[in-house]
């Protein structure tokens, strides 16, 4: 095996696999492919059911646990259950977690409840802080940690809602946790922030499926961004081959944001 990414045998956690359609799925299928040992935490029982299906080594191992880190005690919980099994440092984490609660389908953002985005807030992005925090002591000295945002927040899509500021506070939070751990450690804080992706996440989002057919006329290749194009990038930045890289929200939309104005995209609105 060619281990150019120097990921055998290392250690990683992972927050948010779901199913065989989510982004950290694929980072978790692409872990083990490069020789990586994995441990995943997952919402509640229901889902940990479905995932050791999924991954039934893993799953066999003991290394799937649950967690719902909308809940401070739940961490704690998972913090304190993890030390006592886990003696090996993980080398990486991915943080692959977001809600929105569209029930009652999308209205104004002016229009936002503020029970609605202080849940989306601490789901979606403190939780990152949050585990960040309690996990730090089972990190190694120089561990890269991996969240996933989305590929701009400057864009007032009506159909993604407060989402957008939410995950703009997650970019800015990394560069926080990066500055804070610096006290510490090397440890590294990175996003990837895909365009549109087809997952099962995104197929909650009102009106998602006319912008995704959208974005794969502005991608200049005319086909949309993979899953696995997303979670390849992921794999990058958990690898120490991306040692220099901190701090920072890798782009992986195909070139989308360089075409809006394509001339084929003009002549449709004439």
């Amino acid at each position: 095996m060619n281990d150019f990414l120097q990921l055998q045998n290392k250690h990683f956690l992972l927050f948010g696999v779901a199913n065989k359609k989510s982004v950290a799925y694929h980072i978790t299928k692409n872990l083990l492919d490069c020789g990586a040992d994995c441990t995943l935490v997952v919402l509640n029982e229901d889902v940990r059911q479905k995932v050791s299906r999924i991954f039934p080594a893993i799953a066999e191992m003991g290394k799937i646990y649950c967690c719902d880190v909308e809940k401070g005690e739940e961490i704690e919980r998972l913090r304190q259950e993890m030390a006592e099994n886990i003696s090996q440092p993980f080398d990486g984490m991915v943080h692959s977690l977001a809600f929105a609660d569209y029930s009652e389908g999308m209205k104004p953002f002016h229009e936002t409840s503020r029970e609605a985005f202080l849940q989306a807030v601490n789901i979606s992005c403190f939780s990152l802080t949050a585990l960040a925090n309690a996990f730090r002591e089972m990190l190694t000295p120089t561990a890269s940690v991996v969240t996933i945002s989305i590929s701009t927040t400057r864009m007032g899509s009506e159909n993604y809602g407060y989402m957008g500021p939410i995950k703009a506070a997650l970019d800015s939070s990394l560069v926080f946790l990066a500055k804070s751990f610096s006290a510490f450690s090397e440890i590294r804080f990175n996003a990837v922030a895909p365009g549109l992706l087809k997952t099962s996440a995104s197929a909650g989002i009102p009106g998602y499926v006319d912008s995704y057919l959208f974005a794969e006329q502005v991608i200049p290749r005319h086909r949309a961004v993979q899953t696995e194009e997303a979670a390849n990038t992921a794999i990058f930045l958990l690898s120490p081959r991306s040692s220099g890289i901190n701090a920072q929200k890798i782009v992986v939309d195909a070139g989308m944001e360089i075409n809006y104005f394509d001339r084929n995209i003009i002549e449709k609105c004439r």
